[in-house]
């Protein structure tokens, strides 16, 4: 099935007249059908069917069909038919035309509810161009945040160096963290690597980036060969880390992420 074509829209702008896509939240959660995958729901440009939310935003046309996100009142319990799913669990359940929207809702609603007042000197915030707020008062102007991260399959030769957090069970990932101001990618690469895992990289490659609504990153990832070093994980961050066979693969991230992705490039690399 050819995907369908998305149009970002801004405020100011009106949805089309007609049938329209929603998006429904209830505070962190977003709401799926009971017994069916994680969807868009059916209704018109001016109220989902589902439930009447407390506020809404416009996010875009899909293949010229108004998308709108809806909050419903903190209150109010999911109406019948419905269930609350954690995002992350959505995500996971869900399409990739889905989990993109979703992921593009959530952070806007996201950004919503934390820029009420100007972080500068508590005045309410007012509309500016796009998604920005500007405080009438000073004169501060923000915008939605994103904050970029690094995340990094370290490789070497047929073994794959995979990192475990506490509450995360039996599933291991791959190093990540947050870019630092002044630092490029590449030096967060070696930097988050040797502080929470104690080795060193090489050779670091681009490969691919992901928006990441938890709640408002965008995960660079790279790959980066095993330059020497001795495993000693940070265990603020960390509970385990150890090098794995591609036959020998632990539990793995789930295949939406970013994380998966590269695993499975550098597994299909291996085969």
């Amino acid at each position: 099935m050819k995907p369908r074509h998305f149009q970002r829209l801004y405020p100011h702008a009106q949805p089309a007249e007609g049938p329209a896509h929603w998006l429904l939240f209830h505070g962190n959660d977003v709401l799926a059908p009971e017994g069916a995958p994680p969807a868009l729901l059916p209704g018109s440009a001016q109220a989902p069917e589902a439930a009447a939310p407390a506020s809404t935003l416009l996010l875009g046309a899909l293949d010229g069909q108004p998308v709108l996100a809806g909050v419903l009142p903190d209150d109010a319990a999911p109406p019948a038919g419905m269930r609350a799913l954690n995002l992350r669990a959505a995500l996971g359940m869900a399409d990739a035309e889905f989990a993109s929207l979703a992921g593009y809702a959530a952070q806007l609603v996201h950004w919503q509810r934390i820029s009420r007042f100007c972080p500068s000197c508590a005045t309410p915030m007012t509309a500016n161009d796009g998604w920005g707020k500007k405080c009438p008062a000073c004169g501060y102007a923000g915008y939605p945040p994103v904050s970029p991260a690094t995340i990094v399959l370290i490789h070497d030769g047929d073994r794959v160096l995979l990192t475990t957090k506490d509450g995360w069970g039996r599933r291991y990932g791959l190093v990540a963290g947050f870019v630092e101001p002044g630092e490029s990618f590449e030096e967060c690469v070696v930097r988050e690597v040797r502080e929470e895992v104690g080795v060193e990289v090489a050779d670091i490659h681009y490969i691919a980036s992901q928006p990441w609504p938890f709640p408002h990153q965008v995960m660079v990832g790279f790959m980066a060969r095993y330059a020497g070093g001795e495993i000693m994980i940070d265990t603020h961050e960390l509970v385990g880390a150890a090098f794995f066979t591609r036959d020998a693969l632990p539990e793995l991230p789930p295949p939406f992420s970013i994380a998966r992705q590269l695993i499975e490039r550098w597994r299909h690399q291996q085969s």
